[in-house]
């Protein structure tokens, strides 16, 4: 289900041409089309754990993805530019539910110990998705129009819905605490904000006052959501959740180490089109081996999980992600696509050590009545991860820019931004081998969290049961388990 909406995040970008074209438009004036969608997300994302546990996840989770599907039909027949901006602004609500609902109720259902298993499978369509999205859209902008970029979601989502409805267990939810609507407009308008902000910085300039307000503006209400959040007696976000030092640290390596994963990802295509005047469908190609890599490594890493725990693990594939970067910062104008290829194969095993053990072990020590709220939070920093990435990426490429220069930047801007996205990985891997893991492999060995193993089949029948407790005490969460 979360395939669709990862793919329609990143297929848009290469409609925009034939989009302007269309509607006979610069392709700078359709920025709306693009930065809606995430900043709509970012929005919708802290309702999600209200709406899991007063409706469940079943039921949250096909609403979401039918105001999707329903939103992606309007965005193929939109008239005008106008529509089209409004109709992804839906899909990007429908995403922020969909992304955390989707991952409360998988991980609600299984055990620490199975949850390893199980994402070796659920990172296959998580990973293939964005590197499939530029070969996909280029075929459908290539061959048909630029409306089956957001068609093409129909005939995969309905079957979705369909065996959803059937198949898929859930529970009816509950009676949550009083919505808190203050943290949600403070939060809400926080993430937005900040997300606009993020997103239109490298295009408009950082100094250029719509982006200077967003940023200080997202900032202030930030700082007043966590203030409100932290008096209420029952807040929309349990920011509390990250005194759990294992939780915070998993979070910070997710909001840091996208950066230069996500960041590299988006550069690649651009090296390979603007520095080496590839076609799209040649730069799509090129990059794509970036999944068998992936596809490769998270299966060896589900096995070692339990052996040696993340925070090796971790470490090592983000010291291979900063090694791969060198080695793409090594690349120039005549460097050949095999070459390219293989160390986009390196990349993705590399980054195939860090998806899985990052988000298993951020849940290991979280109760079972905080899983809602938990995959939440995780959700926002993956996504201002994912939304920084870019910016970091633009950012570079325009400081390594001559200022005489022509438009596109040189081949050396591109190896310094690769050089840059090579010293904040390694930065992060050192990092990730100062986190606390004991916790996580005990979880992973079988321990149950919060009563896991019954909790969890009682919530594959009929959802999970609040209340549970960590197998761990809470006091000794935050050690190390040398």
């Amino acid at each position: 289900m979360t395939f669709i909406a990862i793919v329609d995040g990143a297929i848009t970008t290469v409609a925009l041409p034939s989009i302007a074209r269309q509607f006979q438009l610069t392709t700078a004036a359709l920025d709306g089309v693009v930065v809606a969608y995430p900043v709509c997300l970012a929005m919708a994302i802290p309702a999600s754990a209200w709406l899991v546990e007063r409706f469940g996840g079943k039921r949250v989770l096909l609403v979401a993805l039918a105001g999707f599907l329903g939103s992606s039909l309007l965005c193929g027949a939109a008239a005008g530019l106008g529509q089209l901006v409004a109709y992804r602004a839906v899909q990007g609500l429908s995403a922020g539910v969909l992304f955390p609902a989707s991952a409360a109720l998988l991980f609600g259902t299984f055990t620490p110990a199975e949850q390893v298993r199980v994402s070796r499978y659920m990172i296959i369509p998580q990973q293939i998705a964005p590197a499939a999205a530029p070969v996909l859209g280029g075929l459908l902008v290539d061959h048909l129009s630029w409306r089956w970029v957001f068609y093409v979601n129909l005939p995969v989502g309905l079957p979705a819905v369909l065996f959803g409805a059937l198949f898929l267990a859930g529970d009816r939810g509950g009676r949550p605490a009083r919505f808190d609507l203050p943290g949600l407009l403070l939060s809400a308008g926080a993430l937005g904000t900040m997300m606009f902000g993020v997103c239109e910085g490298p295009n408009r300039g950082w100094s250029s006052p719509a982006v200077v307000v967003c940023l200080v503006l997202g900032v202030v209400l930030l700082a007043a959501a966590v203030t409100v959040e932290l008096r209420t007696a029952h807040p929309l976000l349990r920011l509390r959740l990250f005194t759990d030092r294992l939780f915070r640290d998993t979070n910070l390596l997710n909001l840091v180490g996208l950066i230069p994963i996500m960041g590299a990802l988006y550069l690649g295509p651009l090296f390979l089109q603007q520095a080496q005047g590839r076609t799209a469908l040649e730069s799509g190609l090129t990059t794509f081996p970036e999944a068998f890599g992936v596809l490769l490594t998270v299966q060896i890493t589900g096995a070692l999980y339990v052996r040696v725990g993340p925070r090796l693990i971790v470490g090592l594939g983000l010291a291979g992600v900063s090694a791969t970067l060198v080695l793409l910062a090594g690349c120039d104008a005549d460097t050949g696509l095999w070459t390219i290829r293989g160390c986009m194969f390196l990349f993705g095993a590399a980054i195939g050590c860090f998806f899985i053990p990052t988000t298993v072990a951020s849940l290991a020590t979280v109760d079972r009545a905080d899983l809602a709220q938990a995959t939440m939070l995780n959700t926002v920093v993956r996504q201002t991860g994912g939304a920084l990435a870019p910016a970091a990426v633009t950012t570079a490429l325009v400081l390594g820019t001559p200022s005489g220069a022509a438009a596109a930047p040189p081949v050396a801007a591109y190896q310094h931004a690769f050089l840059a996205l090579a010293a904040i990985a390694a930065a992060t891997a050192v990092f990730a081998f100062t986190m606390p893991d004991g916790p996580a492999r005990a979880a992973a060995r079988g321990g149950a969290r919060g009563g896991a193993r019954g909790g969890a089949r009682g919530g594959a029948r009929g959802g999970a049961a609040p209340g549970g407790r960590s197998a761990l005490p809470r006091r000794r969460r935050d050690r190390v388990d040398a």
